[in-house]
């Protein structure tokens, strides 16, 4: 194939439109969260301490203001925004695995590997069906 071809089929991959959804729905996900923190939780927090964000922090250096408050909301937005990823995706994504993990490992294994010829064969098996050779019990540490 040449580079131009597989250029396509990675263009048209369903990773890479898995992952371009993903980002998408991700910046929608961060452009809802801040809305939140600025619209909402921001204006609640300063009500609640007499503080206006957008007149925290106001220092002019040279005609240059520096706004300590802009920071204190992107902080805030920032751990807002890192909560919710983790209650909504990590977390459910991690139990999801301990249970798949779980599953796994309560699954009694039904074939084992022949010590000649490396094939996977049934654990009951007391020959193999590839090489044909005498395969030990399963209870034998003998190999």
């Amino acid at each position: 194939m040449s580079v131009v071809e597989d250029f396509k089929k990675f263009l048209i991959s369903g990773s890479l439109i898995t992952l371009a959804v993903a980002f998408v729905v991700g910046l929608a996900i961060v452009a809802l969260i801040g809305a939140l923190v600025t619209d909402i939780i921001n204006p609640l927090i300063g009500a609640a301490v007499h503080v206006n964000f957008a007149q925290l922090g106001i220092l002019t250096v040279n005609g240059s203001p520096i706004l300590g408050g802009a920071l204190l909301g992107s902080l805030i937005n920032f751990l807002v925004l890192m909560i919710v990823v983790f209650f909504l995706i990590a977390y459910p994504y991690q139990l999801h695995e301990d249970r798949v993990k779980a599953r796994a490992a309560a699954v009694a294994p039904t074939t084992r590997e022949c010590p000649a010829c490396c094939n996977q064969i049934p654990i009951k098996a007391t020959r193999c069906g590839f090489c044909t050779s005498t395969v030990p019990p399963v209870g034998s540490t003998a190999h």
